[in-house]
């Protein structure tokens, strides 16, 4: 997309004036008569007021998000938060048969003709949990087959990241491994090499969304699985069962609703995934399994459950009411409560996980040949799952999130109706700002003010100084990378996105609204959110000057917003990328500011051109 179609030809002028003129420092500065025209043009810069009210979040709705954050996040700042998930378990296939008959036919099996019906005796052998962890979706710029984390150059595509003499633009078409000299650790370089197997390497991921207290990817951590004995109703009974069932982050299920223990234990974190091979079955001589490509597993969380739990519940079920469809078994089943004990936080997209039950069962060769083997197979028990069509979530999980108090001081500074000197912002079940432009009401006087001077509005921003004092006593504050800014009356963003490139908006870095963490010397400094084109709403097109909302964002460019519980049992709406994040801000705000940092006060700066 072309950035400047978008614009009205007013705003492409002034901003072309910006570019001549450089930086508009000076409060009034005339242009030349020659510049447009004969027409003397001036151009300046104007401030005005902007006012911020904290506000703090009680309980976000946690059902149906897109990732959902499992552990303990310590943030120096707000304290601990423990969050835990509850979710849905889902067949597969309705009704299932485990080995080749249903149980009604294996019943029979003694009275009927066929010797190839006996009773199967399914036994469950093995029951793996999975569920991958995030990665880095953009880690690749150069495309090459190596995640930019431990690519020699990101952004070469014919970089030598492992130093055996050939790129790793090359070692991908190849199918050796771009991070290792020897894939087949023959002691033979790949380069020379003429005999190695392609793509039988583990590939290594950049992850993300899994840290420690420190801030760092944690060698392990001990995870919990519980049966959780909480029905989760897909609709809402209080609207006659036509609205989907809400829940909230406060949902608290353990330990008054789970049961069975299926398992506890250590999770090991690696980034390297896991291959597995099939070995070479001796009664297939022309053909070498153990040749055929390996299964690939991706990093993430992989236990196994209790068997004789899968074996009572789900396999000698078979035939049973349980089973028959998906609505019994939700109520059967119920589903499973997942935790973590250390201070570490993972955040996982569920709808990727699964339990698989593998499982043998006996079978009769042929009619024959009566001879008795031994078969193995599996079925697989999804959580949520994700409709590939319409993108919407099948089934139910909620995140439960426990805080700790927060400090006096950040308590005080909530809900007192008072024009904030700090703004506290924190993700999830945590605080957003409301944000005022002009003056407390409307901003209608000030606004009719700007409309009688004919400005053209070239740029408006609002700076969000970070508050660095707070931070750095903190300790290891891990700081929010993006502000999310959106209208309280509509819920939509500031932002346009027509206004953004294809490539911006779907690398999530949107030129024409910013937001991003300005850092000096690796620490944050201040957010930049650009308003140009909502200022141009207001005061070219009549649009309402709205209260705003101001949040952290883990995906700007989701806007959706799910409902939010507030101080005093008020209901609003806080963006769902902002209940997924766990981290947490302070900035400076526009009123009694301390000694020293006036310069860091909130306001808006406009800057303009205007015809003499």
């Amino acid at each position: 997309m072309n950035l400047l179609k978008g614009l009205k030809l007013p705003t492409v002028v002034g901003m072309m004036l910006v570019v001549v003129l450089g930086s508009c420092e000076e409060d009034l500065t005339t242009i030349g008569s020659g510049v447009v025209g004969d027409v003397p043009f001036t151009a300046g810069r104007a401030v005005y007021d902007v006012f911020a009210y904290n506000k703090k979040i009680e309980a976000v709705r946690t059902n149906k998000l897109p990732v959902y954050q499992l552990g303990n996040f310590n943030d120096p700042l707000y304290g601990k938060t423990e969050a835990s998930i509850t979710t849905q378990v889902q067949l597969s296939s309705a009704n299932p048969i485990f080995g080749n008959y249903s149980a009604s036919v294996e019943e029979s099996a003694d009275t009927d003709s066929s010797t190839l019906t006996i009773m199967e005796n399914e036994t469950v052998e093995e029951v793996i949990l999975f569920i991958p962890f995030l990665t880095n979706p953009t880690g690749d710029i150069d495309l090459d087959g190596v995640a930019d984390k431990f690519d020699a150059d990101p952004e070469d595509a014919n970089s030598d990241s492992d130093g055996d003499t050939l790129t790793d633009i090359q070692e991908k078409a190849l199918g050796t491994d771009p991070l290792n000299a020897d894939t087949d650790g023959d002691g033979t370089n790949d380069s020379v090499d003429d005999d190695t197997a392609v793509n039988r390497f583990p590939v290594k991921y950049d992850l993300d969304s899994i840290f420690d207290a420190a801030g760092n990817i944690p060698e392990s951590f001990n995870f919990k699985v519980e049966r959780s004995t909480y029905f989760l109703r897909d609709l809402d009974p209080n609207t006659n069962f036509q609205e989907a069932q809400q829940y909230y982050s406060s949902q608290v299920f353990s330990p008054t609703f789970v049961s069975d223990q299926l398992f506890e234990g250590t999770v090991e974190v690696t980034d390297v995934e896991e291959l597995i091979f099939q070995e070479d079955d001796p009664e297939t001589e022309d053909v070498d399994e153990s040749e055929e490509a390996p299964t690939r597993i991706a990093p993430g969380i992989r236990v196994a459950l209790n068997p004789s739990f899968f074996q009572q519940n789900i396999l000698d079920k078979e035939g049973s009411s349980e089973l028959l469809s998906q609505a019994n078994f939700a109520e059967f089943f119920r589903g499973v409560h997942l935790s973590v004990s250390d201070d570490v936080l993972v955040l996982l997209d569920i709808t990727q996980g699964n339990i698989t039950i593998k499982y043998k069962y006996d079978s009769v060769t042929s009619s024959v040949d009566d001879t008795i083997i031994e078969n193995e197979r599996e079925f697989v028990l999804n959580f949520i799952r994700r409709d590939t069509s319409t993108g919407s979530v099948i089934g139910n999980a909620v995140n439960t999130f426990v805080n700790e108090a927060y400090p006096a001081e950040i308590t005080s500074g909530l809900d007192n109706g008072e024009n904030a000197s700090k703004i506290y912002l924190k993700g999830g079940a945590g605080s957003f700002a409301q944000i005022k432009l002009f003056d407390q009401i409307n901003g209608d006087e000030i606004i009719n003010q700007i409309k009688s001077k004919n400005w053209i509005i070239n740029e408006a921003n609002l700076v969000f100084y970070v508050d660095r004092n707070t931070l750095d006593a903190a300790g290891n504050v891990i700081e929010p990378s993006k502000l999310y800014l959106f209208k309280d009356n509509t819920n939509g963003p500031v932002y346009n996105q027509f206004l953004e490139s294809e490539e911006d908006y779907n690398a999530g870095n949107f030129t024409n609204y910013d937001g991003s963490l300005n850092k000096v010397n690796g620490k944050g400094k201040s957010y930049k959110i650009k308003i140009t084109n909502y200022l141009n709403d207001i005061i070219v097109r009549d649009s309402t000057n709205a209260t705003l909302n101001l949040t952290l964002t883990s995906d700007i460019r989701i806007s959706a917003t799910g409902k939010a519980m507030l101080a005093n049992s008020t209901e609003g709406q806080v963006p769902v990328m902002s209940s997924v994040n766990p981290f947490g801000t302070v900035l400076f705000g526009s009123d009694n500011l301390p000694s020293g940092q006036e310069e860091n006060k909130l306001k808006l700066e406009i800057f303009y051109t205007k015809a003499n």
